[in-house]
């Protein structure tokens, strides 16, 4: 705990989750009582200042998502959470949900006051019944006490919202997907544009943001756009509540300033592999995610650090794998993945997956002329999916067969023998 820098987790095991006293002793509904002073111009340029990115894996600045929005014309206007958690070895969310759900509400709250928006929506998953039970018990809560409703804590515009559950499809994390499930249609992607910025829920211009980045929003406006901004390592601001799980000696959460050596978090904060055999790969941005070699280990926690490396930072789940980890295996597992939560909806993804599996099994019988056809089908996935469940498939697929090449040659060898 001492080495962390808690800012979006603040709270976290201090407060009773359901306790708006708790909730304003600790600095709560500090952030929105400034924001309420504010012109939504204003609100905005202190996030684009602040220089928070999506935190739900892409990364993208969400002062400029939201200006989108506030520039748009319209006669109604959304904030959707996407809190459809889906990634292995993450449960970030989750804990906010569970541990914190005023700083959601606060930071959506925030949200809809820059942008215009008077409605907003928290889309979660079965998966989660307890941080649902949480969230909904906090959203009355906060109806009961004025801070949602037809007038902000009595004095600002309206804005209300709540919670709906999705049936668990990996896909549905993608924002478009996750609209259309939201407006009663099946989960399947939407081909951009129009973005959902523009035209997203119900057709209206729709914020879509991460749980992590609508709840950090509140520590921006209590402590000022500067403050967080100083945290980070180059277009990387802020901290970043980073899931450590896997064959790990001490997993968990670790939020920390961007910029922490990845083998830092693995091998110091972690502790190494639970089973103490040494660490042969870790895959960070889940199960789409790149795997990282041990020689790897000194690439900082940042997004252009990471592309850099080819890898994603994602929603900075980090899964720890030994020795005994089979990278072909993992590799089949991607694309196996790929195929079975696939939408349907384009060609590169449906098929790509499914001719992915066929292909590292050829490769594992032994013939080593479907690793070219192999990479052929990789480069056509990523640049022809429609979104990123097809187009991000190709990183685990192709780090394991960069870095861990002897996996795919002693197979081929042994098949051969």
């Amino acid at each position: 705990m001492a080495k962390q820098t808690r800012l979006t987790f603040a709270r976290c095991g201090i407060t009773d989750p359901l306790s708006l006293a708790d909730y304003e002793a600790h600095g709560g509904l500090a952030g929105l009582r400034r924001a309420l002073g504010m012109k939504s111009e204003e609100l905005v340029d202190e996030v684009k200042t602040s220089g928070l990115r999506g935190r739900g894996g892409a990364g993208f600045p969400t002062g400029i998502k939201w200006d989108t929005v506030r520039l748009a014309k319209a006669d109604q206007k959304y904030i959707v959470c996407n809190a459809d958690e889906g990634d292995s070895g993450t449960f970030a969310d989750r804990m906010i949900m569970e541990g914190d759900p005023f700083t959601l509400i606060e930071g959506m709250i925030i949200a809809g006051l820059a942008t215009g928006a008077t409605k907003g929506y928290i889309y979660s998953r079965s998966e989660y019944p307890q941080a649902n039970t949480i969230m909904r018990a906090a959203i009355a809560a906060a109806q009961k006490a004025g801070i949602l409703g037809a007038k902000v804590l009595g004095t600002g515009p309206a804005f209300d919202m709540e919670l709906r559950v999705g049936a668990g499809a990996y896909v549905c994390g993608e924002e478009t997907s996750l609209l259309n499930s939201l407006e009663g249609k099946r989960g399947v992607v939407r081909a951009k544009p129009p973005l959902p910025a523009l035209e997203g829920f119900m057709g209206r211009p729709t914020v879509v943001n991460n749980v992590l980045s609508l709840a950090t929003v509140p520590v921006i406006f209590e402590k000022g756009a500067q403050f967080y901004a100083d945290f980070g390592l180059g277009r990387s601001k802020g901290t970043m509540p980073i899931q450590i799980a896997g064959n790990v000696k001490y997993g968990g959460l670790f939020e920390t300033a961007f910029g922490m050596p990845l083998g830092t978090l693995v091998n110091e904060i972690g502790g190494g592999t639970a089973s103490g055999r040494p660490v042969k790969a870790v895959q960070v941005g889940g199960p789409l995610g790149a795997y990282l070699a041990p020689a790897k280990f000194d690439t900082p926690f940042g997004y252009e650090e990471f592309d850099g490396n080819e890898a994603l930072i994602g929603h900075a789940g980090v899964v720890v794998f030994d020795e005994t980890a089979d990278m072909l295996g993992m590799a089949r597992f991607a694309m196996e993945f790929c195929a079975v939560e696939s939408c349907g909806k384009c060609t590169p993804c449906r098929i790509g997956a499914v001719r992915g599996v066929e292909t590292i099994d050829r490769i594992a019988r032994g013939d080593a002329s479907a690793i070219p056809l192999l990479t052929d089908l990789c480069e056509t996935m990523k640049d022809g999916s429609l979104c990123a469940l097809g187009g991000f498939t190709p990183y685990p697929v192709m780090s394991a067969l960069k870095q861990f090449p002897e996996d795919f040659a002693t197979t081929a060898k042994e098949a051969a023998e």
